[in-house]
């Protein structure tokens, strides 16, 4: 196998000599920002008052990356690509800061960090300082979609950037410890699902600088046959850039370059000439550089280039050691900036001349600020789609069933921007009726009697929560639209990559030139209460409580709990920017509350009464039933039910909740309710008992502060279940609507005693219920067939 080329290389003496300038350019720049707070230039020598007090930055990388940029800029200006550069080794900050500045973008976004002297000091300044910027790759860094605490997502955000833009190049670094991560090692077959006809390209560059923070990494330690052929086993084609002489790794780069980007260009003209699409096998590259490279070779005696004492600062005495402080300045001054940059402090003509200009700078690429490009979904009216409802109650129809007639068109409508990722979860979620319209992407084999499998496809199925969240990412923050489905329980998976996520929008909503993105939207089903079959281990309805510890500016929670108030709220989610929208909702048949009109109406309120489930017109209740949850919305009617059966004076007053957020103080959350309105409807002094789809702390967090606290008594998910019926499931966590009946009783004052005889029965029932799914297998037909039925109420809509 051919994996290195000619050393003589592709470069005439002056291109190499710019090649090396622009590389020692953006070291020096990288350098300087780590330890100086004046002196950029070094018109003088350096004291100690040119230092800064804390020492803050990763060196070791940052060499790397300024060779990778340096070169990926001769070939976006050789052949005209539009290209951008995710950065996995995301502690390489200074680096892609100093190429930012470099190529200009960075003094267009920040007024007074200009290319000179002056704005050269500042730039320094800013690096790790307080009121600056972070000492990672983050959202305040131009060009930037990935930021550096996300380690193990940089492939998989690459591949999600590729898709549906067919021009596209993204070239993506990956660090050796970052591919030492499950996410990183499972991103390797996104290659699997990029559709060279319709689809940009990426150009994975594995950067094996050989240690991470205190040991050697895996992949460099390996024999090499072994990772050619690992990475040959995940369908690229490897080719190895080595060595630790500048000139020799500059020819070698730049000629593995070029031919990796002929076969890209070959492998897109022969996809895009009309003939069957197959996978290729893609280009990558495997760079072993030394880590720390034209850093300081030794520290105190001890070697430092080339080894894990070189990740972070390699002087880290600069204030306080002379020696220390004349290393430095020998270091700074042996990238020669006198040559580098003339008297204003700018970068030489040489310089800007190797550089793209415009859009093409990969600093400036419009679709790493994905608001910039984004056009709003086609989105058909979800009104359509409604469930006809008579009456409440009927008819009994799964909820995301009924979205995915609502999906199906929406994927038709916009055939480029929209696509639908879970992890071969879509059509056990009700989603099927997408595949009506299109099918999984996949661009691997296919055999007789594989299910809708097409390079074509809009469904983004991979056994992988991780790789499903980093292309859905990847897509949204280069300006297009999607909606993660995932069974709830698994979800919990992507927990820290949503908090990268959510850090990110927190950070771009205050950073003027970053555009709204659209938002990341989760349709969770197969949830806690409806998990019977598959038991404990699928039972978690946590991932609520987790986004709800977001900032809550861009976290959004919603739990509709029928069909129609489910299309009311996706279309909402789909239309919102910067949010994390949560939505939770069943696959199962179930019962169908609310008109379209009335789901509309109930969505835009996000929390309500509902006055025909509701005995305590024109008078204050005695006790308010609330519920959020398509399943404790159920029990909390069938409770309601019962109680206007046996004691019908007893004015209960019915609340469901579909947006959580509203049950914080306007103070806590947008979406807050004003205390006085929240009393209004919760009453002030009056017992409530609160049926929730979640864990039952998390109501009572969000509501402390409210008058009525204390009369609180919330029921909900409490780590109890295993594979059951889908009652028994509620009656072990004490969901239940006999439980609910019995908390009644027990809260409203002076109710107890002469309810005795009801709360008896309540406890019989629910032995009776238990002991029949032990006989039967299956719920009693009490429960699984109970209807709300009340023929003489003002609710039934056949006019409607």
């Amino acid at each position: 196998m051919d994996t290195a080329l000619d050393l003589h290389g592709p470069l005439t003496g002056d291109e190499l000599r710019r090649l090396d300038a622009y590389w020692r350019a953006a070291n020096y720049l990288t350098v300087g920002q780590i330890y100086l707070l004046d002196n950029p230039l070094l018109r003088r020598p350096l004291t100690t008052e040119d230092i800064k007090p804390r020492l803050l930055g990763h060196w070791g990388t940052s060499p790397g990356l300024n060779l990778l940029y340096a070169h990926l800029n001769r070939v976006i200006r050789a052949r005209d690509l539009d290209a951008m550069f995710i950065t996995g080794p995301g502690h390489g900050g200074p680096a892609i800061v100093a190429n930012s500045w470099l190529e200009g973008t960075w003094s267009e976004r920040y007024h007074g960090i200009d290319r000179d002297e002056a704005g050269m000091a500042r730039l320094f300044r800013q690096f790790s300082f307080p009121g600056g910027i972070p000492s990672h790759v983050a959202a305040e860094v131009p060009g930037s979609i990935h930021e550096g605490g996300e380690l193990g997502y940089a492939l998989s955000h690459a591949y999600g950037a590729a898709f549906d833009h067919p021009d596209l190049l993204v070239a993506c670094v990956i660090g050796d410890g970052e591919a030492e991560t499950g996410p990183l090692a499972g991103s390797w077959l996104s290659n699997v699902f990029l559709n060279p006809a319709r689809d940009g390209a990426v150009l994975p560059i594995l950067h094996l600088n050989g240690y991470k923070i205190a040991n050697p990494t895996v992949l460099s330690r390996i024999p090499e046959q072994d990772l050619l052929d690992l990475m040959q086993g995940y369908g690229y084609q490897p080719y190895v850039v080595a060595g630790d002489d500048p000139a020799r790794v500059h020819q070698l780069l730049a000629a593995t370059l070029d031919r990796a980007l002929d076969e890209i260009a070959a492998i897109q003209r022969r996809a895009r000439s009309g003939g069957p699409v197959e996978r290729p096998r893609w280009p990558m590259i495997i760079m072993r550089t030394p880590k720390g490279w034209t850093g300081p070779h030794d520290v105190d005696g001890t070697h430092v280039e080339g080894t894990f004492r070189a990740h972070q600062v390699p002087l880290s005495e600069v204030r306080g050691n002379p020696a220390h402080l004349a290393a430095l300045e020998d270091w700074l001054r042996s990238y020669r900036p006198e040559e580098l940059f003339d008297a204003t402090g700018g970068p030489v003509a040489a310089l800007l001349d190797q550089q793209p200009t415009g859009d093409r700078r990969m600093s400036a690429n419009p679709v790493t600020n994905g608001g910039v490009v984004m056009r709003d979904l086609t989105l058909p009216d979800f009104r359509e789609y409604a469930v006809d409802v008579p009456r409440p109650g009927e008819p009994v129809a799964g909820a995301t069933g009924v979205l995915g007639n609502w999906i199906r068109d929406v994927i038709a409508a916009n055939p480029e921007t929209f696509r639908l990722f879970g992890p071969d979860e879509v059509a056990s979620n009700r989603l099927g009726a997408a595949f009506e319209v299109t099918d999984r992407t996949w661009v691997a084999q296919r055999v007789p009697g594989d299910d809708h499998l097409s390079p074509d496809g809009r469904v983004m199925e991979v056994l992988s929560e991780h790789l499903c969240q980093g292309w859905l990412e990847g897509y949204l923050l280069t300006g297009r639209h999607g909606v993660f489905t995932s069974y709830e329980a698994f979800i919990h998976i992507v927990d820290s990559m949503v908090n990268q996520h959510a850090k990110w929008l927190k950070v771009t909503r205050a950073i003027p030139w970053r555009q709204p993105l659209p938002s990341l939207n989760y349709l969770l089903s197969s949830h806690v209460w409806r998990q019977d079959h598959n038991g404990f281990s699928h039972q978690d309805p946590g991932f609520i409580d987790h986004v709800v510890n977001k900032k809550a500016e861009v976290v959004r929670v919603y739990l509709p709990a029928d069909a129609n108030t489910l299309l009311s709220t996706m279309d909402h989610c789909l239309r919102s920017r910067h949010y994390i929208n949560v939505v939770v909702a069943g696959k199962q048949p179930a019962p169908n509350w609310l008109t379209m009109a009335e789901a509309i109406q109930h969505t835009r309120r996000g929390l309500g009464i509902w006055e025909w489930a509701s005995t305590d017109a024109g008078a204050e209740p005695d006790v308010v039933l609330a519920c959020c949850g398509d399943v404790p919305t159920l029990e909390a009617l069938a409770a309601a039910d019962l109680l206007r059966t046996h004691l019908p004076d007893l004015k209960v007053r019915l609340v469901n909740v579909v947006d959580l957020m509203r049950l914080q103080p306007p103070t806590e959350h947008p979406h807050g309710l004003p205390d006085k309105e929240f009393d209004t409807i919760f009453t002030a002094d009056r017992p409530v008992i609160f049926a929730y789809h979640g864990y039952p702390w998390l109501i009572h967090r969000l509501t402390y502060r409210r008058t009525n606290h204390g009369n609180l008594h919330v029921r909900g998910y409490k780590e109890e279940g295993t594979t059951t019926t889908p009652f028994d499931m509620v009656m072990l966590n004490d969901l239940d609507r006999f439980h609910l009946v019995i908390d009644v009783i027990d809260r409203v004052p002076g109710l107890a005693a002469r309810a005795a005889h009801l709360r008896q029965e309540m406890v019989d029932l629910r032995q009776e219920c238990r002991d029949y799914t032990r006989e039967h297998g299956e719920d009693d037909p009490r429960v699984s067939e109970w209807r709300w039925i009340r023929e003489s109420d003002p609710s039934l809509r056949s006019g409607q």
